[in-house]
């Protein structure tokens, strides 16, 4: 996936500051949602799977600096 190399060549602060970008339009896509302004709901859905694959990629990294 381009996406899941382009987020793991980031770095632990980068890593912090897209998952926070990646919260931040969740919220707004939720919010045009409820209001009925919506253009593509599918992007939903991938902002919540970039989101999970930052959180997986972050996770990993935490465990092999354990090790």
């Amino acid at each position: 996936m381009k996406v899941t190399k382009e987020i793991r060549e980031l770095s632990v602060e980068e890593l912090d500051k897209r998952e926070a970008e990646l919260k931040e339009e969740l919220f707004n896509l939720r919010f045009q949602l409820a209001v009925n302004r919506l253009e593509n709901p599918m992007r939903i859905k991938a902002v919540k799977k970039e989101i999970a694959v930052v959180k997986t990629i972050r996770r990993q990294r935490e465990i092999e600096a354990n090790n």
